[in-house]
């Protein structure tokens, strides 16, 4: 029986997935599991084959290359999903980039060159997505991506990424209102730590993991399974009135001061 989690016939794009360890590959799992047909990207040919096999896996019928720094390849993913759907009913933009020097500093010392780059991997690029999925959005949709809890608050080590995701969670709340009238929604979901190959990058994450895992309020942190089943509801049609929102699914770790 169809029930409005159901997403048979839908059609999305999944932006991030670099393992089976990804917080993208969990809600691509997760969307799959409920119908939906998907997109999904590969960084470049390093990262290729660790996300073909996943992607075959899932049934992708567009595996593509997406580099965000390399102009043209994002026209080129939206450019193949006209071609092969004719429209799009939902994205999910899991990436993000510092260099490592930068990253490792304090936000003070940030470079010029070091902050734009993240600003442009890191939430500009979820601005590109949402205005090249917009045309192919005719019917509605929802746009997603991910963020984390220290955009709003210090968080040892997390440095310039914390000024980029409050770029990225405003960035959300813009474009759900501008696109609001249209049907598209927006949403951030901001998982607390998760041991992926992103935040490998952060310096002293393992022991970030363990406090926070120690302290939050279920004394368990989420993993990519439990985004994946959050990202599945806020596409599905019984979310059809939520939007602009960002969600935590942490184990009840944002609570904490």
């Amino acid at each position: 029986m169809t029930t409005v989690f159901d997403l048979t016939g839908k059609c999305g794009l999944v932006v991030g997935i670099a393992n089976e360890h990804s917080i993208a590959y969990g809600c691509a799992r997760a969307f799959r599991d409920a119908g939906a047909e998907l997109a999904i990207t590969y960084l470049n040919a390093r990262a290729e084959p660790y996300v073909r096999p996943l992607a075959e896996d899932l049934g992708s019928p567009l595996i593509l290359p997406c580099d965000v720094r390399e102009p043209g390849q994002l026209e080129a993913v939206f450019a193949a999903i006209e071609r092969r759907w004719g429209r799009l009913d939902f994205l999910l933009h899991s990436i993000a980039f510092a260099p490592r020097e930068d990253l490792h500093g304090r936000v003070v010392d940030a470079s010029a060159d070091g902050f734009a780059q993240a600003m442009d991997v890191s939430c500009h690029s979820f601005l590109k997505m949402a205005k090249l999925a917009e045309p192919l959005m005719s019917e509605g949709g929802t746009l997603l991506t991910v963020t984390f809890y220290g955009s709003a608050r210090v968080v040892e080590h997390y440095n310039l990424m914390g000024p980029v995701k409050a770029a990225l969670e405003s960035a959300v709340r813009y474009v759900a209102s501008e696109l609001g009238p249209k049907g598209i929604r927006a949403h951030a979901i901001s998982p607390g730590p998760m041991q992926t190959r992103a935040a490998s990058g952060i310096d002293r994450f393992d022991e970030l993991l363990a406090r926070a895992a120690a302290e939050a309020p279920q004394r368990h942190l989420a993993e990519i399974a439990d985004v994946g089943a959050l990202a599945h509801f806020l596409v599905s049609d019984a979310a059809r009135r939520i939007t602009g929102t960002v969600i935590p699914v942490d184990g009840g770790q944002h609570l904490n001061a």
